[in-house]
């Protein structure tokens, strides 16, 4: 799959702290039209700093959002809220292990045929930010999706939906395709062309602990390589009737929680040559802020016509990082691309953005950095982008 829109130089992954007005809304259960007129001014604001800023790709910090995830799925038609049941999820996950941590009453669960619905949480997303921008910068709106397997993997095989409805995963998965298809077309005929996928589980397939607790797991009939692929080819039935001039990426997230915790340790090795070349997408968005990412090795199987979005500023840490360490990090990482694709330097860096490793808040709850560390992170990313490809964005 070819696209022609391809990334920006300096990017960064959509969630932005939120403005106090905005938590306090949250927190004090406001009314719809009170906390929609809060969430205009908080991302009137937002846009407005990645502008000043000198960011090309603009998003709404993901204000209308409580959790990165956003709605969706509650979107959907076939899905329902229910009660969280220990004995049908995968509690050696990271992310079951946080939901059990954090008492979360309620997950979703697929109790009908899935489709549709014709509502879409983030058409109401781009739209606002279309109206507020000018018409040259609409092409450079972007909207963060959830993966489509976001509540497949934290079930039991088998578990995700009611054997009433689906006698598998493969039917499951062919009306999810579907409902995903459907969204993704919803959206560019509104005039969207960049989106960005994140995907905190397929870390889990880089990780160690969690490849062993899925070996002792007597539940699962599918080693991890096989749910992998299981996922790769999801991703491409879901991206089957994307437009050649929509940008689509998608960020391997590593989990970003108010305490600093994260949910997998391991380098890419592990999965990079396959997402790298079965899965039809433009650009990976990767986090490379520490040694729990390894290193840039596996960017050696980076095919030809792809893109990488390196996350090397953290979202963790309030400390700044040295401008000239991040930049010899990308030069390093543009040499394993060169050295796959037999390359030159000068061209295998015309494969490459920075961004933060992840978003400054995923929850509505998060703000474990002030407001000024965020933006001089931001600026950070922008100012390392300009040293390496001056005047490209």
């Amino acid at each position: 799959m070819a696209f022609s829109a391809a990334p920006r130089r300096a990017e960064h992954l959509g969630s932005l702290l939120r403005p106090t007005e905005l938590i306090e809304a949250l927190n004090n259960n406001v009314d719809a039209e009170t906390r929609q007129e809060i969430e205009d001014r908080g991302i009137n604001t937002i846009v407005n700093d990645q502008v000043y800023l000198g960011f090309k790709v603009i998003n709404d910090g993901e204000y209308r959002r409580h959790l990165f995830w956003g709605s969706f799925f509650e979107s959907l038609v076939g899905f329902e809220k229910v009660n969280l049941t220990e004995s049908t999820v995968r509690k050696y996950l990271p992310k079951v292990k946080a939901l059990l941590e954090y008492k979360t009453d309620t997950t979703l669960f697929c109790s009908g045929k899935i489709r549709h619905s014709g509502s879409s949480p983030h058409l109401r997303e781009f739209l606002y930010l279309k109206s507020i921008l000018p018409p040259n910068q609409i092409g450079n709106i972007k909207i963060t999706i959830p993966a489509p397997h976001w509540y497949h993997l934290q079930y039991q095989e088998g578990q995700a939906y009611s054997k009433d409805i689906y006698a598998s995963d493969d039917a499951y998965f062919k009306d999810l395709a579907a409902a995903y298809q459907e969204e993704l077309r919803i959206l560019y005929d509104a005039g969207l062309r960049r989106v960005q996928i994140d995907d905190p589980d397929l870390s889990y397939f880089c990780s160690k602990d969690v490849l062993d607790a899925w070996g002792l797991d007597q539940t699962n009939s599918k080693s991890t390589l096989e749910l992998l692929t299981t996922y790769v080819n999801l991703y491409n039935d879901c991206f089957r009737e994307v437009k050649p001039d929509m940008h689509i990426g998608i960020h391997v997230c590593r989990g970003n929680f108010t305490d600093s915790r994260y949910w997998s340790t391991g380098g890419y090795d592990m999965i990079a040559g396959q997402i790298f070349r079965d899965m039809n997408v433009n650009t990976y968005y990767l986090e490379f802020d520490t040694h729990r990412a390894g290193g840039f090795e596996p960017l050696q199987f980076l095919p030809a016509d792809k893109h990488v979005v390196l996350g090397v500023v953290s979202t963790k840490s309030s400390q700044l990082e040295d401008l000239a360490e991040l930049k010899e990090r990308v030069m390093h990482a543009a040499r394993f691309i060169s050295k796959g694709n037999h390359i030159t330097l000068e061209e295998s860096l015309q494969r490459i953005g920075v961004s933060p490793q992840c978003g400054f808040a995923s929850h509505s709850r998060e703000n474990r950095l002030t407001k000024h560390v965020m933006l001089e992170k931001l600026a950070l990313v922008k100012q390392l982008a300009e040293s390496i490809w001056p005047g490209q964005d």
